[in-house]
């Protein structure tokens, strides 16, 4: 696979190249080993109904293959939310799940449990290798990176994604690298608030 393009958001791939040069060869190193016309399947989709299409499943995990012996790690962080507004905007930036249920029921509301979780974690910088739905881009960008960074967890989020003439050879509703970061721009600067690095990634040559 080859970086096709590649958007740098709040300056994040400049800290990369500065801070993180060793985890940006990583990521690079790990996008080129990977033989993305290797992992392929026939669709069974209606639209799409006996063609063969790149395999995300089989993609993500080549990356966790590669990316996890190097000691990139996948994060699940545990916290409450509740339904009273008021206290949600108290607890949202407690870092202690227990301190967050415990104000919660001193209010008299009811803590509901959840997490966020991202795909690689290394030394302060958040990875996502994104081949699903056109929604997941958004959440990953506002929720999962913007999550971390507040917490102060992380300093970059990375958002791996197919650029679009991979795109049309995978499932329909796949996110693409060219309408992802148009949506980025449109939002405009400072949102969202977290240093990122969009990569769009594809086979060196398309062979399906």
């Amino acid at each position: 696979m080859r970086i096709a393009n590649l958007y740098s958001h709040l300056n994040g791939y400049e800290y990369m190249l500065v801070h993180r040069p060793n985890l940006m060869d990583e990521i690079e190193m790990a996008i080129a080993e990977i033989d993305g016309n290797r992992f392929t399947k026939i669709s069974k989709a209606k639209p799409t109904f006996g063609k063969i299409l790149y395999d995300q499943k089989a993609l993500n995990r080549e990356f966790e293959c590669i990316l996890f012996p190097q000691g990139w790690q996948s994060v699940t962080t545990p916290y409450y939310v509740t339904d009273d507004i008021s206290t949600a905007r108290e607890i949202a930036n407690i870092r202690d799940k227990e301190e967050q249920r415990a104000i919660i029921l001193q209010r008299g509301y009811t803590p509901y449990r959840t997490n966020n979780q991202v795909d690689f974690v290394k030394d302060r910088v958040a990875v996502e290798v994104q081949f699903g739905k056109y929604f997941s881009v958004a959440y990953d960008l506002h929720v999962k990176h913007t999550f971390f960074f507040l917490r102060n967890d992380i300093d970059v989020g990375i958002e791996i994604i197919p650029t679009r003439d991979m795109c049309v050879k995978m499932d329909t509703g796949v996110a693409w690298f060219e309408n992802e970061v148009a949506n980025v721009i449109r939002e405009g600067r400072s949102n969202p608030t977290v240093p990122i690095v969009m990569i769009g990634i594809e086979p060196e040559t398309i062979a399906i």
